[in-house]
């Protein structure tokens, strides 16, 4: 029997899979007993200021406000900034569209910027390059985990007196100079979608070490309400539910061992992959000294050209879910196309040679805590196959 074939009676390795336990199912019979499925005080329910308080101590901020999704928490950080018709916020196009959302839901432009071809992340050139007097705002994104180099950004951004806003969705747990990405910025975004290194299924949190920015945040989240119906600000439900908030906080207490699988198994499919990747010219995941990745995604680029998408497929007929993140990037997305069409600013005709090379060579494969020896093998032997 082949490999192939062998494979039909195996199960599919997810790309990403919640780790969730008979601790959030408790946790979450208790809501249900005690009927309180949500709340609109503006401080939040009670597990909502539980996830804060393990948010808030894991990332030695001042604040950290709970909201209903990544995305939420990008818009309220925004709007809590006052940017919005005529502001300028520079973001790569190399990230989920919710980056580049948020910024338009808010009002502004979103003005993208290259990528490295390292990790993924913010190229500085070209960053500098495209400042205008409109700049409000930068959102470096810590894309698959890999910090940015914050110290540049940092730089860059004050020199011109820009804020930052960081997109920290992909990001809760590493770390950058031994400090916790998100918490660099003026406001820091995170993401609890199902697929991340911890969930709620849906939800998201913005921390900041701003008080006032904490108490727009508050209203922002909740219609701009304080006192019940005394709207103050511009607002909109953005609030995270009772049910969801028991589940991140139940996941708080197992992020460190979470993170601890994460990176023994990226590094024993790197010892896998290591054997082959020279010769077939495939680029591994790595991060230098200052930084510490929390292993969100192994993310592989092979380096010659119509090698990825032919690989991609030999996976999935493995039961590999290999994903690739993202083809096409946020500027080739219709939407935006048409958008930069339509654009008389410098918005139209721009470059982004990076992140069109990362769109058609990136492969992202399976390292969640789920993922066992075996299954590691069977990603490595798949790609190798494929070869």
């Amino acid at each position: 029997m082949s490999a192939e074939q062998s494979s039909i009676d195996k199960p599919i390795i997810p790309i990403n899979k919640p780790w969730l336990e008979e601790e959030e199912k408790n946790e979450i019979m208790n809501v249900l007993n005690e009927n309180t499925l949500t709340s609109a005080a503006k401080d939040g329910g009670k597990r909502v200021r539980g996830f804060e308080s393990h948010l808030r101590d894991y990332l030695n901020v001042k604040h950290a406000l709970a909201v209903n999704s990544g995305t939420s928490a990008l818009h309220a950080a925004l709007l809590a900034k006052g940017i919005g018709e005529g502001d300028e916020v520079l973001l790569p196009s190399f990230t989920f569209v919710a980056t580049a959302n948020s910024v338009v839901a808010a009002g502004a432009k979103p003005i993208f910027v290259d990528v490295n071809r390292h990790d993924y992340t913010i190229d500085i050139p070209d960053l500098k390059a495209k400042i205008t007097k409109n700049s409000k705002a930068i959102i470096p994104v810590h894309l698959y985990g890999h910090p940015c180099d914050m110290d540049e950004v940092i730089e860059t951004a004050e020199k011109q007196s820009i804020s930052i806003i960081e997109d920290a969705c992909q990001s809760l747990g590493s770390t950058y100079k031994n400090k916790q990405t998100g918490t660099f910025g003026l406001l820091g975004c995170f993401s609890l979608y199902a697929s991340k290194v911890l969930t709620s299924g849906e939800g998201g949190a913005v921390v900041t070490n701003d008080d006032n920015l904490a108490e727009k945040i508050k209203m922002i989240r909740n219609h701009g309400m304080v006192e019940g119906y005394d709207t103050r600000i511009f607002g909109l439900n953005l609030r995270l539910p009772e049910l969801s908030a028991a589940i991140a906080m139940t996941q708080m207490n197992r992020l460190s061992k979470m993170l601890d699988l994460r990176k023994r198994n990226a590094e024993a499919l790197t010892t896998l992959i290591s054997s082959f990747a020279n010769d077939s010219r495939i680029a591994l995941p790595y991060a230098s000294q200052d930084k510490r990745l929390n292993w969100y995604l192994y993310t592989i680029a092979f380096e010659k050209d119509n090698v990825r998408d032919g690989v991609l497929e030999k996976m999935l007929r493995d039961k590999v879910g290999a994903t690739v993140y993202y083809d096409p990037p946020v500027h080739k997305t219709p939407y935006y196309e048409r958008m930069l069409a339509s654009s008389t600013t410098s918005l139209s005709g721009i470059n982004l040679a990076n992140t069109d090379w990362a769109s058609k060579h990136v492969l992202s494969l399976p390292i969640h805590p789920l993922v066992t020896p075996e299954q590691l093998e069977r990603v490595a032997h798949s790609i190798k196959g494929a070869l």
